[in-house]
């Protein structure tokens, strides 16, 4: 795991709670481009304290000519969910999910803070996420009908949680 929380997000996902609650965005892929990562981190430090953004990363497996994609994406799935903490929301990023607006995601920031529960995100690797990581998941949501490469949805929902979060507490990031 990796980010500026990630060992307070180690410490519950072992049950340690007491925490405030953390919006986690956990995805395949450990070395992205570094534009990918200051652009995360400037998002990343403009969440107020008591609303987090943590990242969790989990390795992409090798790929090869003659791999088993669905057992690559089995074993991605898995340790996106075992990185997870237990009794967090869950929220898969899907070609196929359902498309939703920024203040439509800014209503579910004000429920989430209400319902206290962590909210993590799952991006899956190049092929998408496992069935396990869409049966764990309470929704699914579609950034865009454009397929976007995984580094850059990552970007794009930092950048959204922050403007959901500026449009709840009508900071002037946000304009319409």
């Amino acid at each position: 795991m990796v980010g500026i929380r990630a060992a307070a997000c180690e410490r519950d996902r072992r049950g340690l709670t007491g925490l405030p609650m953390r919006l986690i965005i956990a995805g395949v892929g450990q070395k992205m481009p570094q534009w990918v990562d200051q652009g995360f981190q400037i998002f990343q430090r403009r969440m107020p304290g008591h609303l987090p953004v943590d990242l969790i990363e989990v390795p992409l497996p090798r790929r090869s000519a003659n791999c088993d994609i669905q057992r690559l994406r089995s074993q991605e799935g898995k340790a996106l969910i075992d990185a997870l903490p237990q009794a967090c929301r869950v929220i898969a990023l899907d070609q196929r999910g359902k498309s939703r607006s920024t203040r439509q995601l800014a209503d579910d920031l004000q429920a989430w803070q209400m319902d206290g529960r962590h909210v993590a995100f799952l991006i899956g690797g190049p092929d998408g996420l496992s069935e396990a990581c869409l049966e764990r998941s309470e929704q699914r949501w579609s950034l865009s009908e454009l397929t976007l490469p995984h580094p850059l949805v990552r970007l794009v929902l930092a950048e959204q949680l922050y403007r959901a979060w500026s449009i709840s507490v009508n900071h002037p990031y946000h304009r319409e």
